[in-house]
């Protein structure tokens, strides 16, 4: 799964503030009701009740904004891969929000697939699986889950709007 997208924006979309260093900025990853596009929306903490834009919200991230330097190279980082996603949401430094935990669970099962996290087992507590990542050896706790037929159904919008595709009518399951 490859996207692309914008890179982060220097100003928040709702007020158009310029953004300073250490400002926390809140990213939306939403796929337009009106066109297939994702899109990328940077705001700020205090403005993120006040963003109205139409359209799905496939997942969003809190993060320190950081400005960038001179010659560096915004294009590097606009193709969105799930490997450089699920960093992203799963940032050992931050709590994964509620909203993105299946999500990430998602990301965890099909990078493992393609042996880019490797299994280390459960976490003391029990509730999160812990993954290697191959290439920076660092380990991240993914919140542990049941992956049945109600999880896929429950992240089938996510998916949908980072990938695209309308939604379609979930048939019922039988009940037991």
């Amino acid at each position: 799964m490859d996207l692309n997208l914008q890179p982060l924006a220097s100003s928040c979309f709702v007020t158009g503030t310029p953004f300073g260093d250490g400002e926390r900025v809140i990213s939306f990853l939403m796929r337009s009701e009106t066109s297939e596009e994702v899109m990328r929306y940077d705001v700020a903490v205090s403005a993120r009740e006040r963003l109205t834009v139409p359209g799905t919200v496939a997942c969003s991230w809190g993060h320190v904004f950081k400005a960038r330097k001179a010659g560096e190279n915004p294009e590097r980082e606009l193709k969105l891969t799930a490997e450089n996603l699920f960093v992203t949401l799963a940032d050992p430094a931050i709590e994964i929000a509620p909203e993105n935990e299946r999500l990430v669970q998602f990301l965890a099962l099909m990078l493992e697939r393609k042996k880019l996290l490797r299994p280390k087992g459960r976490a003391a507590d029990g509730a999160r699986n812990l993954f290697e990542h191959s290439k920076t050896k660092l380990i991240y706790a993914v919140p542990a889950g049941e992956l049945n037929p109600e999880f896929f159904m429950a992240i089938q919008d996510q998916l949908s709007a980072l990938v695209g595709g309308g939604k379609k009518p979930v048939p019922e399951l039988p009940s037991k």
